[in-house]
């Protein structure tokens, strides 16, 4: 085999989208596992955008996850330029050649005849295939077009008796189309703008192109992509065609349209991630799920994922090893990944398996790492100054210790700003606050002599302070119930959270005494 490249060429929307960034990582696989080259090449032959800006979360997203490209923007290379906008001569050119040889004409059919002549091949239950009046002017006639000024487009002249194209696709299989069969692709507009088809048989020709791993959608360009690399008399790179990434729970493409997000709402599995951004972003002055949704890569980024959960959970969108391994990292799949093990049907985005990933990932992690992780979303919050001290970097390590497995998510940590706020500005659960707080009648003064064997405590670590509980309460004669439930409502304001003993230390004695305090007040205040 010679050496393996292969390419993504994103357009430059602004974000990138998690189902085409699955595209992207299988392209790079490939060429990693056979130690060829990936390319970036960007599609921006829409010159309303504004690129350089639209571009940077594309490219963003690459580097968050680890995927490095060997040619394309902010690295050059062979092939260059990687902007379609600047390779404008190279299809031009490409145009010419085929106008010269017969193998392209220009249409000057009015866009309104073309349409009538779709309409009346719908009406006759017929296949639509152009009528090539164009061809039959004479000479002198198409110089007067052109000399008029008259519109018109550059269409692919199709062979059309040349019986079937075929390709060996390896996902597909063998895939053939009839020729026959085929209307004549408009390949250049009368600007000089080259269409998508077009264009991307010039560049991966021109970019020596060995495999194109595209979205399943792209199989129907493939039957004229195939005769132009023939008419151009370039080689025909190989094709692997993968599922679409569905959304969850459906056999629905993952859109980014606005009424299919608002449809992904109601979906009972994606729903929870949308909730995740309604109650983070705010904090960390993002918006909300309006603005940064799941279907972004950037939203996993912002939420709290790992880079090697979210790889991850792509590998295994329409891919897998076998029937039992699932936490792989990316130099495992890049060793093990191969186009048989890649499935036709279309794969899904499960939610609950990219969490659960991250939970895995997440257990691989250390303390230290957890923390660093942690901090910057405690300061976008206003939790902990810009740059925290040492102090605060031990207590926040502390804090995440103590929440073990509790701590899925990065952003998990903005959960627990009773640990944060002052003591005075703590909130209260208040359907726990009744229940544990004001409805046992005897609450409040077992409350109040437990504060009093606190004040009393030398230590106050979490192992003494299990100890100290449990003696208090054998002495009492009471059970555990009567008293843990509303110890944590007192000092924490919520009904769960970490283990008491480790609730308690972390506040440390002072700001137990005071949160105590101030509960008994409201408590004595009815």
């Amino acid at each position: 085999m010679s050496t393996v490249r292969t390419r993504f060429a994103p357009s430059p929307t602004g974000y990138m989208h998690i189902g085409g960034m699955r595209t992207a990582l299988f392209n790079w696989l490939w060429a990693r596992h056979h130690g060829g080259q990936f390319v970036l090449r960007i599609d921006d032959t829409d010159q309303q955008r504004n690129v350089e800006e639209a571009l940077e979360p594309i490219l963003h997203a690459f580097n968050w996850l680890g995927l490095d490209w060997d040619e394309g923007p902010e690295k050059g290379g062979d092939f260059g330029p990687y902007f379609q906008s600047e390779r404008t001569e190279l299809y031009r050119a490409a145009v010419d050649r085929l106008l010269a040889e017969g193998k392209a004409f220009k249409d000057f059919d009015p866009p309104e005849v073309t349409q009538a002549d779709r309409e009346a091949a719908e009406k006759e239950k017929r296949n639509f295939l152009n009528v090539r009046r164009s061809l039959d002017l004479t000479d002198a006639e198409r110089e007067q077009y052109e000399a008029e000024g008259r519109p018109f487009v550059v269409r692919f002249l199709v062979p059309r008796d040349a019986g079937k194209v075929s390709i060996d696709d390896h996902i597909r299989g063998h895939v053939e189309w009839d020729c026959g069969l085929i209307p004549d692709p408009v390949i250049m507009r009368g600007n000089g703008m080259p269409l998508y088809n077009f264009a991307t048989v010039v560049d991966d020709a021109e970019m020596k192109i060995t495999h194109v791993i595209r979205a399943e959608e792209h199989l129907t360009n493939t039957a004229v992509q195939v005769l132009l690399y023939q008419a151009l008399g370039d080689d025909v790179p190989e094709f692997a065609h993968i599922p679409f990434v569905a959304a969850p729970g459906t056999k629905e493409k993952l859109s980014k349209r606005d009424k299919k997000l608002e449809k992904y709402r109601k979906n009972p599995q994606f729903q929870k991630l949308f909730d995740l951004a309604d109650r983070v972003f705010p904090q960390i002055g993002l918006g909300s799920s309006e603005t940064l949704n799941p279907v972004m890569v950037k939203y996993y980024e912002e939420i709290g994922f790992l880079p090697e959960a979210v790889l991850n959970g792509l590998s295994r969108i329409g891919w897998s090893l076998d029937d039992k391994t699932e936490h792989m990292s990316l130099d495992f799949v890049v060793e093990n990944f191969t186009l048989d093990r890649v499935v036709k049907s279309a794969a899904g985005l499960d939610p609950d398996k990219l969490l659960a990933y991250q939970e895995y990932w997440m257990g691989q992690k250390s303390l230290e790492e957890k923390v660093e992780y942690c901090l910057p979303y405690l300061v976008k919050a206003g939790r902990i100054p810009a740059e925290p001290d040492e102090p605060t970097r031990q207590f926040v390590g502390r804090l995440i210790e103590a929440l073990g497995d509790r701590l899925k998510l990065f952003s998990d940590i903005l959960n627990y700003e009773e640990y944060f706020v002052a003591d005075n500005e703590m909130t209260y659960d208040e359907k726990a606050f009744q229940k544990r707080l004001r409805k046992p009648e005897d609450v409040a003064p077992l409350l109040a002599e437990f504060r009093e064997e606190l004040a009393g405590c030398d230590d106050f670590s979490a192992d003494a302070l299990d100890s100290l509980l449990h003696e208090w309460v054998e002495k009492k004669e009471i059970g555990m119930g009567r008293i843990i439930h509303a110890l944590r409502m007192a000092t924490t304001g919520k009904p769960a959270g970490p283990g008491m003993f480790d609730c308690l230390a972390l506040l440390g004695k002072d700001r137990c005494l005071a949160r105590i305090d101030r509960t008994l007040a409201l408590l004595q205040e009815g």
